[in-house]
C-alpha cells in the first residue's frame, strides 16, 4: 500500500524551515477555519473550535469508509493546526506577550484540494450526526493565500517565542524588508508538536511573519 500523502513532508518549505530564518511566499491553500476571542489556554470557545475543526478534519478524510469519499479523494495525513493572532486593542507580532484573554485567533487547519464547498457541508452534516450538539456557525471553507513572509522554527515553550521572533524580526530587515503585520495579515504559528504529549522544551512551532518591500 502506498504511503499517505502528508502535507509536511510533501511541502517541507511550508512546514518544515528551520531554525535559521528564511523568506519565503506561500501559494494559494484551502482552510477551514473558525474565529475567536480569548485565552486559548483557558477558553472553551478556542477548546470548542479545536473540536470542530478536527471533526470536519476527520470526517473529510474518513468519508472512504462510507462510500461518500469525493471526486479526487487521496489517502493523506491530516495537515497540522494552525493559528492566526492578534489582539482586540492593539498591534500583535507574538513577541509583546500580554493579557491573553485580549487575544483575536483564527485557528485554522488547511485541507486537500479536493474540499469543495459540497464537501464541507457534507462534512458537518456528518459530523452532525455524532455530535448533535455542535454549533458550526463560525466555521467555514476558505481559499487563502498569505504571500510574501519570512518564517522560523522555533523550538521550546510558546511563552519563550519572543526570543526566536526577535531573531526573524532583524533578519526581516537586514534582508530589505519591512514586518507587514496588520489587521488582515496576522502572526502566523503552525503547530508541529501535541503541547499534551510533548514537554515544553520539545515543541516545534513554525512562527511566521507577513513582509513587504520597503516603499
Amino acid at each position: 500500500m502506498a504511503d499517505k500523502f502528508d502535507f509536511k513532508k510533501e511541502y517541507k518549505d511550508l512546514y518544515l524551515p528551520k531554525t535559521k530564518p528564511c523568506i519565503i511566499d506561500i501559494p494559494q491553500m484551502i482552510f477551514i477555519m473558525i474565529d475567536g476571542k480569548g485565552d486559548p489556554n483557558t477558553s472553551s470557545e478556542y477548546k470548542n473550535a479545536l473540536e470542530i475543526l478536527y471533526g470536519l478534519s476527520y470526517s473529510i478524510k474518513m468519508s472512504k469508509m462510507n462510500g461518500t469519499q469525493p471526486q479526487g479523494y487521496f489517502e493523506y495525513v491530516i495537515p497540522p493546526l494552525e493559528g492566526f493572532w492578534c489582539v482586540e486593542d492593539g498591534y500583535f507580532d507574538g513577541s509583546n506577550i500580554i493579557d491573553k484573554n485580549k487575544f483575536t485567533w483564527m485557528a485554522v487547519i488547511r485541507q486537500p484540494d479536493f474540499v469543495t464547498p459540497a464537501v464541507f457541508e457534507m462534512a458537518k452534516h456528518a459530523l452532525l450526526k455524532k455530535k448533535p450538539g455542535l454549533d458550526f456557525s463560525q466555521a467555514r471553507l476558505t481559499s487563502f493565500t498569505e504571500g510574501l513572509c519570512a518564517q522560523i522554527m522555533h523550538l521550546g515553550s510558546y511563552d519563550d517565542e519572543p526570543a526566536t521572533i526577535a531573531i526573524m524580526e532583524k533578519f526581516i530587515v537586514d534582508s530589505g524588508y519591512k514586518n507587514d503585520i496588520s489587521a488582515t495579515r496576522k502572526h502566523h504559528e503552525i503547530y508541529l508538536s501535541d503541547p499534551r504529549k510533548t514537554a515544553p522544551e520539545k515543541l516545534k512551532t513554525v512562527i511566521r511573519h507577513p513582509i513587504a518591500n520597503f516603499t
